[in-house]
């Protein structure tokens, strides 16, 4: 692209997911519907293991951070979107699109590495139900929660400020929803090689991390659990690690689609529609899938209700 057509910007447009007035319409009402399920259930989480003591565990504790991380970064995205749906003014500020980038990378680092700890967790549980307390200290549980967000923290600002080297783009229109950093890094026209490797190299790195303690943790979850002479053990072993599972399944599976590939022009759309998945419909499946498959928190709600019915 010749350097007559490069300029900088001090804002972009978002294309969105279609333009089609009455598929804007539907996809409005849907994503209205998914993010008020997904602020009450993630909200509602947070707030129901902190008031009932039944949920004062390290695996409670962890899940709390997950369920507002989840909640963060799903309004990060989906406020602005749907305001885009409504506007025939899809504008966002050059500095707009630097924060919510900057949040929303934030959100998913610490969302994968949660889910890693998490898997750490049941290992301790699970393989070391004596000593659980003992090594899962609160000590120990601030400072792996910590270590999450700071992950989280300094993986989005060292992406944030390679963007921000970018001096020119040859156009403002971004072919996404929101500031995401592929499609961005697409209108470039000064060499982004160096923002490309970077991103599939931490990426890549985070994934292969978090994914070998994840297997290593259940790989011994999985002996503990066939060497357990009690079918019924056996079968609570297996009900506490299902619904961790299917988070881990569902998040990470989008996340090495997107980003744990070499960039091509190609595929937009359907980084979109993956993108989608784990923006706006994960963060509300998640304390779904929690609540309908655990016994303790269901119990825990209904004690509460109970409590607030009767008091």
């Amino acid at each position: 692209m010749g350097e007559e057509n490069c300029s900088t910007v001090t804002e972009f447009i978002l294309l969105g997911l279609s333009d089609d007035p009455e598929l804007k319409v539907s996809l409005f009402l849907l994503f209205l519907l998914i993010y008020g399920v997904t602020v009450l259930a993630n909200l509602g989480m947070v707030v129901l293991i902190r008031v009932s003591s039944r949920l004062h565990t390290p695996m409670y504790f962890f899940l709390s951070h997950l369920s507002f991380v989840d909640f963060f970064y799903s309004t990060t995205i989906v406020p602005e979107m749907l305001a885009n749906m409504l506007n025939k003014d899809n504008t966002i500020s050059f500095l707009g699109c630097m924060v919510q980038f900057y949040l929303f990378c934030t959100c998913v680092v610490t969302d994968v590495f949660l889910l890693a700890v998490m898997a750490y967790d049941r290992f301790v549980a699970i393989c070391n139900p004596l000593l659980y307390m003992v090594f899962m200290s609160q000590k120990l549980c601030r400072e792996l929660v910590s270590s999450c967000y700071l992950c989280g923290l300094v993986s989005s600002l060292i992406h944030v400020c390679l963007a921000l080297e970018i001096s020119s783009y040859r156009s403002n229109v971004i072919n996404h929803f929101f500031c995401d950093l592929p499609p961005l890094l697409s209108l470039a026209c000064s060499d982004v090689t160096m923002n490309e490797v970077l991103l599939f190299t931490v990426a890549t790195f985070g994934e292969i991390i978090t994914i070998m303690i994840i297997l290593t943790s259940y790989l011994f979850i999985l002996i503990t659990i066939l060497r357990m002479s009690s079918a019924e053990g056996r079968c609570k072993a297996f009900s506490t690690c299902a619904s961790h599972l299917t988070a881990i399944v569902v998040f990470h599976g989008t996340i090495l689609f997107i980003y744990c590939r070499p960039s091509s022009g190609d595929g937009a759309d359907a980084d979109k529609v993956a993108t989608v998945f784990y923006t706006v419909v994960i963060p509300m499946l998640n304390p779904l899938i929690y609540s309908l498959r655990n016994r303790d928190v269901k119990e825990a709600l209904r004690k509460v209700v109970h409590s607030k019915l009767y008091s």
